[in-house]
């Protein structure tokens, strides 16, 4: 892709390659570290902070002057040595994979291996200050001024990861609180996957007879979405292959060519009712493809595996998080879609970690999107449920 963020890409997708394998290593351990957040008893796992850290040391050291957003705290390592060591020791054993494999004959592993020795911390201290540093980017908000800011979710779903099942890796690069850049790696989705995608719909490489394993799917804002393989052949290597350019599928479609994907009958924030009679209403099956991430969501709908989306959450003043949306709209965005909140707004990035302008998701093609949008404001009216609608 010749972008003005080739640059960026370079590093991005070694740097992400990089973090899928430490999710793997975690994930193939029996014990992985869990614990619960204390503000909203969520899973966070070793792979979380992991990642989170590893991911601001390269692309901070790359990058010096951007400022950083991510979902996690260090005062949990903080308090808990034990675990502390094991996201230490876990970063260092992955960067030591790869820079003992490294072969200076080629070209490109021997750019990979010294992007990937960038995240390899000095010590544990300085693992909770990396980690930390991604809760101070976007305390005074993302606006016009506020520079460059990488956003990201080290494990999207981590209740599916911790399974086995679906889960995603986000890196997003936002500009004055707009989304710039997106590079998502879904380590168990494959590329050639077929819809409906669930929770357990795991494709590994073992089962690809040209050795693929996972996908990276990413864009930049005016130049088109691409996928490309996330590992390939034996060993799960980091490698710069080639990419595959998306089709804009979603232009042109129309409501009989919808199909949905969602999280359905899952303990949680959301309206299910709501969401399941507003898809039906339109005539699509729900529902669809049924994810618990948004993330991989979000690279469901980019993929051409769905091509929309709602969601109602109970309450009014329950907001969205930026790490669960951050450039991965982005994705859908460069296919043709469009996506805005259950008022018709366009999703505002500029106001910090979360999305308090906005309520909800409405994403469809654009061709269509207000005939979506129109269905699920009339389901709620329907159902009783005005207090979680805005005066249209």
């Amino acid at each position: 892709m010749d972008t003005p963020y080739a640059t960026e890409i370079s590093i991005a997708i070694p740097t992400i390659q990089l973090a899928a394998r430490i999710s793997k290593h975690v994930l193939a351990s029996a014990n992985k570290g869990t614990i619960e957040k204390a503000e909203d008893l969520s899973p966070v796992t070793v792979a979380d902070f992991a990642i989170q850290a590893y991911l601001t040391k390269v692309l901070s050291s790359s990058f010096p002057t951007d400022s950083f957003v991510g979902e996690e705290s260090a005062a949990a390592l903080r308090d808990n040595p034990d675990l502390l060591q094991r996201v230490y020791d876990v970063i260092h054993e992955c960067v030591d994979e790869v820079s003992s494999s490294r072969n200076d004959k080629n070209e490109s592993h021997a750019v990979i291996a010294e992007v990937v020795k960038r995240g390899a911390p000095e010590s544990k201290d300085q693992v909770c200050e990396l980690v930390d540093r991604c809760g101070d980017g976007g305390k005074d908000g993302l606006g016009a001024d506020s520079g460059r800011t990488w956003v990201f979710d080290p494990i999207d779903g981590t209740k599916t990861f911790v399974c086995g099942e679906q889960y995603a890796i986000n890196v997003a690069l936002l500009e004055g609180g707009k989304q710039i850049l997106s590079v998502v790696a879904c380590p168990l989705l494959s590329r050639k996957a077929t819809a409906p995608v669930g929770n357990a719909s795991v494709f590994k490489g073992d089962d690809d007879e040209d050795g693929e394993e996972g996908c990276i799917v990413y864009a930049v804002r005016g130049f088109g979405a691409y996928v490309r393989p996330l590992f390939v052949g034996q060993g799960s290597g980091l490698t710069m292959c080639a990419s595959e350019s998306l089709k804009r599928h979603a232009d042109g479609v129309t409501v009989s060519g919808l199909r949905s994907v969602s999280c359905w009958n899952t303990p949680g924030s959301g309206v299910d009712d709501a969401h399941k009679a507003a898809t039906e209403r339109l005539g699509v099956e729900f529902p669809g493809s049924d994810l618990l991430g948004w993330v991989p969501r979000w690279v469901t709908l980019a993929l051409g595996l769905a091509n929309m989306t709602v969601w109602v959450y109970k309450r009014r003043d329950r907001y969205a998080k930026i790490w669960d949306h951050a450039g991965a709209m982005l994705l859908f965005e460069e296919v043709g879609g469009m996506i805005t909140d259950v008022d018709g707004k366009e999703i505002d990035l500029t106001k910090g970690r979360k999305l308090t302008e906005n309520f909800g998701f409405v994403a469809a093609p654009r061709s269509v999107h207000h005939v979506v949008l129109r269905a699920v404001r009339q389901t709620l009216k329907e159902q009783g449920k005005e207090a979680l609608l805005t005066a249209a």
